[in-house]
């Protein structure tokens, strides 16, 4: 059994797949396999790939072409066949910061830490993160209520993120964050201080809004950890579901006022 599975999703790929491959190939450490998850390129990916791997043939890089539901989906399908004790999820279009970058972080993973991260290193702008950028340190929970830690910087051991459960494919843009806020909720993190990728800005996380993962971030955070309404964390302006905690929030003090009203209607009918 490999020491790490490294989880491709692809999805006509082909203009930079070859890239995010060769800075798999040039690592020091090589006790991984490589797992690609295509979700039925039309383009040359496929055939990148399967150069790659005559090219390769010390590299253990399987490949599995089928429809999917996004990369998300692709990434939940790339755990159950992995093989490895630790996962990692890298982008199609990004890439290993350098050649010693897995040397680094699996010499820290047979401790007790189930969920090992580094930084990335941003190429061009993206909404939360302009061009060359170190994103972003290290994390507390109040940190990553307010912003997600980028999973090309992630590594996860796969028992523990078998109790966790999969990405949530309700949320197509941010389904990452959620899996870190209920990983966070079980365990402790350890930060690596190596930047892991080269992440590249323009990718599904980098635009458009998940609505879904915004109607229900504030209703999840309070049962992930188990916080009050009253929490200072969530009662921030910058907190994503600010409004629904403080909807709900003016909600039970409306319903408390009400049943304050009616106690006191019903003890002075007592008397009359």
């Amino acid at each position: 059994m490999p020491k790490l599975s490294i989880i491709i999703p692809t999805f006509n790929s082909a203009t930079s797949l070859e890239k995010c491959l060769r800075s798999v190939a040039v690592q020091t450490f090589r006790d991984y396999e490589i797992i690609v998850q295509d979700g039925g390129s039309s383009d040359e990916t496929v055939d990148k790939i399967k150069k790659f791997q005559h090219a390769n043939p010390s590299i253990d890089l399987k490949l599995f072409v089928e429809k999917d539901k996004g990369p998300y989906d692709a990434m939940n399908r790339g755990i159950r066949r992995a093989g490895g004790a630790w996962l990692y999820f890298l982008g199609s279009d990004d890439e290993l910061h350098d050649s010693s970058v897995l040397s680094v972080v699996m010499a820290q993973s047979d401790g007790e830490c189930d969920v090992l991260y580094g930084s990335v290193k941003v190429v061009g702008d993206s909404d939360w993160a302009k061009n060359n950028r170190f994103y972003d340190g290290v994390f507390d929970l109040k940190k990553l209520l307010n912003r997600n830690i980028c999973h090309q910087a992630m590594f996860y051991r796969k028992k523990f993120l078998g109790r966790v459960g999969p990405y949530n494919l309700n949320y197509p843009l941010l389904a990452d964050w959620d899996l870190n806020l209920r990983c966070w909720s079980k365990t402790d993190f350890k930060y690596i201080d190596v930047t892991v990728a080269n992440y590249y800005a323009g990718g599904l996380s980098s635009r458009g809004v998940d609505e879904c993962f915004n109607r229900d971030v504030a209703s999840n955070v309070l049962r992930y950890f188990n916080l009050s309404l009253w929490n200072p964390w969530i009662n921030s302006p910058s907190f994503l579901g600010y409004d629904e905690v403080f909807r709900m929030r003016e909600s039970r003090i409306f319903v408390a006022r009400m049943v304050s009203r009616f106690r006191r209607l019903t003890r002075s009918h007592m008397y009359d």
